[in-house]
């Protein structure tokens, strides 16, 4: 396996791995130098059939006559890609973990801005789960 992610063209083949890379949304690695001169001398554009964008677990399923080429994704770009390369539940349950986080990460803080809203720590624990201990210990 490589750390790279790659552009790969899958012409006349069955295979069917990674995304159109138009679906995944904007990717810095696009607007290169180095993938415009590749597309320009495979002779397709960004939305042709059979041009995959692979994130790097994936790339050792390659053909090994598939033009490709590797690329440097943002942490949120492959996180994207490998979004869109799941199966819809495997993508819909890692929309949820991602939701998650956003919302744990900013944990405390909203539960102080309920505290300072006047909502008693007792529904506070009632509507959010978290124990009542935990809620009251962030008034102090």
């Amino acid at each position: 396996m490589t750390d790279d992610a790659y552009l790969v063209l899958l012409n006349g083949t069955a295979v069917t791995i990674g995304v159109p890379p138009a679906a995944v949304g904007e990717l810095a690695c696009m607007e290169t130098p180095a993938v415009r001169a590749w597309l320009q001398a495979q002779g397709i554009t960004a939305t042709s059939p059979g041009f995959r964008l692979l994130p790097p677990e994936e790339t050792a399923a390659l053909p090994d006559d598939a033009e490709r080429l590797p690329v440097p994704l943002g942490e949120e770009e492959l996180s994207r890609v490998r979004r869109h390369a799941a199966p819809p539940d495997v993508a819909r349950l890692e929309e949820e973990l991602l939701a998650y986080r956003s919302r744990a990460d900013g944990r405390d803080a909203l539960l102080a801005r309920a505290l300072a809203a006047g909502v008693p720590a007792r529904r506070i624990a009632e509507l959010t789960g978290e124990d009542l201990a935990v809620v009251e210990a962030l008034t102090h």
